[in-house]
């Protein structure tokens, strides 16, 4: 069944634009980069696959108004440029919405291109079915999964396809977008940065942002530019300083400032709960140097460290060896923190050609694939497993909390031994010990010092779990775990409390006001998250059809909040802020708690609003009080 728009490209206005030339051009510089290494029966091969898709497609159009075919070609350029991958995936890249788009057949693509592009093909198709296992989204996420027990090339040519459509999204409504985003931030690319594909990640984070969160996107892309051009005349000096260094040597290298992107930073100051103007290594510097011929990578690069820390102060604890010992995803350089003449730290990464080279290409690459290999292996035994015993959402959940994590050994005082992901938390740990331990769980220490239950773990923490009747599960609390133990547990809790026709998420709390997003729960009621919540990305990637668009607008509820102030202490600090907050601006404040070290106060004030914008306007007018250098939203 056809389901593209099937407009004919004759009652389009394409006076202006001629998109023969457009795709002769486009197709060629896939065939351009396959052609070096590629037989001539295997070109042949592909640029019929390239007709039949063109025919295929040939009365469809996108969104843009633009003729389909462009996208396959698109998809297969970058499976054949940015990927590097084999010809059968390149073909499978011109051919992947064929079969589910047009009224052309597997059967017939196996005739024409074999049995391998077939199976690359099939895999890619989305299943057409009356019913679905799980949801059509999740069913899809399980074919592309279960493919790589045979084979990782469909996965690869999947990211490719996403890739195009996620630079390509400005096309489709909020709700399509917000759809496509979450799951893109979910699934996609994280799979792409276990694969090794650091910049094809980094491309996919960065876009479901700038869809997910466009306001936050812009703001933080306008503060880089801010920043970028404050900041040129001292970074190009410390950067021509390095190169000097490097030159003095006799050490053949090319040295660059990157500014990390706004996805990064946003996540950056979320992480550490920092504001752009205080957050550290917003930009970093980057050396990429060749290795003299017959020389050692590792020793060119300890050779690099060694110059530049002659010249410039090194911070202790600064260092870092991704080369001895590379990420799990492959990912090998050296990082160094140095002081320049300026006085403030500045991240250095110092990697070989052929290391930047794998950052691009990920498992594509020889180096690399020793390293993935180890994790695909694990990742494959355990998705036989999962396969096996979890349907719906339960199927994703399990994937999620193992695809993406390797595991942490924590002990009980009693040195039981518990094996948990990377990134669990104390709640985790409680359920692995029961499921009274987990409801319950009110504090913990690890290693003999207090915690919270939410409270992430490290390899070789002890840790000892205080429980208390009157603690029960809530929704921060489902946010807090990454088991599919303890995610099992508080949702069979929640789902037996009663739920309001409309209401709030527990966990990123949103105020009218801001960025947010319905999402219709199976009981028909709705429930409001913000834009950048990681429950509703969770779930958008689930059951986007869910997803829906809201007008969330101030009602006269008062929502609470708490602001963090820090600011020079002075006599009448506190009657200021108390002023501006009671009599300018007519609000009761509920708690106030001040610390004062070494002439710095650090006060944090709760009270309540009634929209995001009045919040904004009450940061605004507590920074202009004198003395007062940083005012920020609390977050829980």
């Amino acid at each position: 069944m056809i389901k593209r728009d099937e407009r004919s490209l004759n009652n389009m206005d394409n006076n202006t634009v001629n998109y023969e030339e457009i795709i002769e051009e486009r197709v060629g510089k896939v065939f351009e980069s396959m052609r070096p290494r590629t037989s001539d029966a295997d070109m042949e091969r592909l640029e019929d696959a390239f007709r039949l898709a063109r025919e295929a497609h040939a009365p469809q159009v996108r969104k843009t108004g633009e003729p389909y075919i462009l996208h396959p070609i698109a998809v297969a350029y970058i499976a054949a440029e940015e990927l590097r991958l084999d010809v059968n995936s390149v073909i499978a890249a011109f051919l992947h919405d064929v079969v589910e788009d047009t009224r052309h057949s597997l059967q017939e693509i196996k005739a024409r291109f074999g049995d391998d592009v077939a199976y690359l093909v099939k895999v890619l198709t989305k299943p057409e079915k009356s019913y679905y296992d799980m949801s059509k989204q999740i069913d899809n996420f399980k074919q592309m999964l279960n493919s790589m027990q045979r084979d990782i090339r469909p996965i690869f040519v999947k990211l490719a396809d996403r890739l195009h459509n996620m630079r390509t999204l400005s096309s489709m409504k909020p709700d399509k977008q917000m759809k496509i985003a979450g799951e893109t931030d979910y699934f996609y690319a994280p799979l792409a940065n276990r694969l090794g594909l650091y910049y094809i990640k980094t491309e996919l984070e960065n876009l479901s942002f700038k869809f997910r969160c466009p306001r936050d996107y812009e703001e933080i892309s306008r503060l880089i530019e801010v920043d970028r051009e404050q900041q040129k005349e001292r970074l190009e000096r410390f950067r021509l300083q390095i190169e000097e260094t490097l030159v003095e040597a006799g050490i053949n290298a090319e040295v660059k400032v990157e500014y990390r992107h706004p996805y990064s930073i946003w996540r950056k100051m979320r992480r550490y709960g920092d504001d752009f103007n205080h957050l550290k290594y917003r930009h970093f510097t980057e050396i990429t140097f060749k290795v003299p011929e017959n020389g050692d990578e590792k020793a060119e690069a300890l050779k690099i460290y060694s110059t530049l820390t002659d010249t410039f102060k090194e911070k202790p604890g600064g260092y870092s060896n991704y080369i001895d010992s590379p990420k799990e995803n492959g990912y090998q350089s050296i990082h160094v923190k140095l002081l320049p003449d300026f006085g403030r730290w500045q991240e250095v990464h110092i990697s070989s050609e052929r290391m930047a080279e794998d950052s691009h290409h990920g498992l594509t690459t020889r180096h690399s694939q020793e390293y993935i290999a180890r994790w695909l292996h694990k990742f494959r035994s355990v998705l036989r497993d999962i396969s096996t015993r979890e349907v719906g959402i339960d199927f994703m959940e399990k994937v999620t909390a193992l695809f993406y994590n390797d595991n942490i050994m924590v002990f009980s005082p009693h040195r039981k031994t518990i094996m948990l992901p990377q990134k669990a938390s104390v709640l985790d740990f409680a359920y692995e010990i029961s499921t009274e331990h987990g409801d319950h769980a009110k504090y913990a220490r690890i290693n003999g010092f207090l915690a919270s239950v939410l409270e992430p773990l490290r390899s070789g923490d002890v840790v000892e779990i205080f429980t208390d009747p009157e603690v029960h599960p809530t929704l921060e609390r489902l946010a807090g775990v990454v088991t599919y133990k303890a995610r099992k547990a508080i949702e069979s809790y929640l789902e037996k409390q009663p739920v309001p026709h409309f209401h709030r998420c527990g966990f990123c709390k949103p105020i009218p006001g801001e960025e947010v997003v319905g999402f219709r729960e199976e009981d028909s009621t709705l429930t409001i998250h913000k834009r950048d919540c990681p429950i509703v990305i969770r779930l958008a990637s689930q059951q986007g059809d869910n997803i829906q668009s809201v007008d969330y607008e101030a009602d006269g509820t008062l929502y609470p909040v708490t602001v963090t102030i820090k600011a020079v202490d002075r006599v009448q600090l506190f009657m200021d802020i108390a002023d501006c907050i009671s009599r300018k601006l007519n609000l009761n404040i509920e708690n106030y708690n001040s610390t004062v070290e070494n002439y710095i106060a650090t006060i944090e004030i709760s009270f309540g609003i009634h929209s995001f914008d009045e919040l904004e306007t009450i940061i605004k007018s507590i920074s202009e009080i004198d003395g007062i250098d940083e005012v920020k939203r609390k977050l829980d």
